[in-house]
């Protein structure tokens, strides 16, 4: 069986889109597809009116500059033999989006004060394995947006930072989606945090999406079984409130 059936969803500019479910939902598979790592078996994908199959060499190229994905694990989105300074700026690299050293020195500061790694220059020199778990984060943030794309796509970016940190990352998301004009692709199993960070949330369940709307109306008004049963797994932080 496919992993995905009969999905169909927009991503409006400036807006995010939560894709919501439970591990084996397809929402990875989804998010894969949309960043261009994996070529759908059947269907269309569509990015600013352009069709992107059968896209290859320069144009391909010139897309995934566009599309960035953040990845769940911050360690392996790493490699843990490039330094900071050569890990962030290497799209630049990839797409010549600089003329010089010089240049590219600047684009790797831009980034790394953009996403609060100040100042930049204790961070350039170290390696992955010197940074925490939110520091490696706010690293592979710097490094999806130094290439200027539209459209961010994150796989459950804050489910393996300690508690402390997860919404210090969410919020960074949205100040970069603010300030840099983003519009993102959330993947999480946690409506949680998806009713903080999204415009609009799709629940998937076995491969396909069963409901989608505004955050607030889905929260209001689910009308999915399913849908409902994921507010009810939500924790309830009042210790006076017993579980029915």
């Amino acid at each position: 069986p496919a992993a995905l059936a009969d999905l169909s969803f927009e991503i409006r500019p400036g807006e995010t889109l939560g894709l919501v479910g439970e591990s084996g939902s397809g929402k990875t598979t989804a998010a894969a597809i949309v960043a261009g790592l994996i070529a759908p078996s059947a269907g269309r994908l569509v990015f600013e009116g352009e069709p992107l199959a059968g896209l290859a060499g320069g144009r391909m190229r010139a897309l995934r500059r566009r599309i960035q994905m953040v990845f769940q694990d911050p360690l392996a989105s790493l490699n843990p033999r490039m330094n900071i300074r050569t890990a962030v700026g290497h799209p630049l690299r990839i797409h010549n989006l600089v003329a010089d050293d010089r240049e590219y020195e600047a684009r790797v500061v831009d980034a790394l004060e953009r996403v609060g790694l100040t100042p930049p220059e204790r961070y350039l020199g170290k390696f992955p394995g010197d940074l925490s778990g939110g520091q490696k984060q706010r690293a592979v943030l710097a490094r999806a947006i130094i290439a200027e794309p539209e459209l961010l796509v994150a796989d459950e970016p804050i489910s393996m930072l300690d508690m402390s940190v997860r919404a210090k990352i969410l919020q960074l998301m949205l100040d970069l989606k603010r300030d840099l004009d983003l519009s993102y692709v959330y993947i999480t199993h946690d409506l949680a945090s998806a009713k903080v960070f999204c415009d609009r949330i799709a629940i998937m369940y076995l491969g396909r999406i069963v409901e989608i709307g505004d955050t607030e109306e889905i929260f209001a008004h689910p009308r999915h079984p399913y849908t409902r049963a994921l507010l009810k797994a939500i924790p309830d932080p009042d210790p006076a409130r017993s579980v029915p």
